[in-house]
């Protein structure tokens, strides 16, 4: 049965698809059987996948709102064992859409719970908000992945994220976990990325990964190459961090 996990951030700009797609591709490359769906309608971990948006006839949209069942909207990457459920424009009214309809908070839960048997682990990429979409996706998620950039504000939006977890916990997911908090884009030459970093462990010790991930051109590159890190520069600090991070969420297993 897959395991399910949702990368999630509130706040835009912190390697949050960043992380999604390289750690699907990870899993895949460690020839788990990996589905990655990008539950955000800016799309961006479609295009990070080299698969064109607007080629689409299935998209994650018809997956929430006309119960399409999830295989029937998989395409394949480069990767042989990684498959992914694309985003398009169309998403971004879902949210109102979904508002009228029953069962709205487990609409993609209804969708991934028959296809877990076919994968070992599916990610979800949410969209930067705290919406109904990625009320869905941690209603359907076994553990929430949190990329945390150190900066001033990581602090304050990291504790209006694990409120809502713990709320989904309560309301519509009682297992829902922490997978772990990931520390991304971090610059050890400042003290502000130091110091949020200690203050992270010293709260939330216990759910950090060890893995952190570096300021890497590489990473940054790679999207508008169409590739995940691992088959844009495998060599680079930022394909060996997620390699790192690959191996610390299988370990969880």
């Amino acid at each position: 049965m897959a395991r399910v996990i949702a990368v999630v951030n509130q706040k835009g700009g912190v390697g949050k698809t960043t992380t999604a797609v390289n750690l699907a591709a990870g899993l895949a490359l460690a020839e788990r059987r990996t589905v990655l769906i990008d539950l955000d309608p800016q799309g961006n971990a479609t295009t990070g996948l080299g698969v064109n948006k607007a080629d689409q006839k299935a998209t994650v949209y018809n997956v929430l709102l006309d119960g399409l069942p999830l295989d029937q909207a998989t395409v394949p990457t480069e990767l042989p064992a990684l498959t992914l459920v694309p985003s398009e424009m169309d998403l971004v009214g879902a949210e109102i859409e979904l508002v009228g309809t029953t069962e709205r908070e487990r609409r993609l839960k209804a969708a991934i719970d028959p296809a877990r048997e076919r994968y070992d682990f599916i990610v979800i990429d949410c969209p930067p908000s705290l919406g109904l979409l990625t009320l869905n996706a941690l209603t359907a998620a076994d553990s929430v992945l949190i990329p945390l950039q150190c900066e001033y504000y990581a602090m304050e939006g990291l504790a209006q994220l694990i409120r809502t977890v713990n709320m989904v916990r309560e309301r519509f997911n009682p297992s829902l976990a922490v997978e772990g908090i990931l520390f991304t884009m971090f610059d050890g030459r400042t003290s502000l990325a130091a110091q949020v970093k200690s203050e992270v462990h010293q709260h939330l010790g216990g759910q950090t990964f060890a893995t952190v991930i570096p300021r890497n051109v590489r990473l940054t590159e790679a999207p508008s190459h169409g590739r995940p890190v691992f088959l844009y520069d495998l060599k680079s600090s930022g394909a060996i961090a997620y390699l790192e991070l690959t191996k610390e969420v299988l370990a969880h297993g």
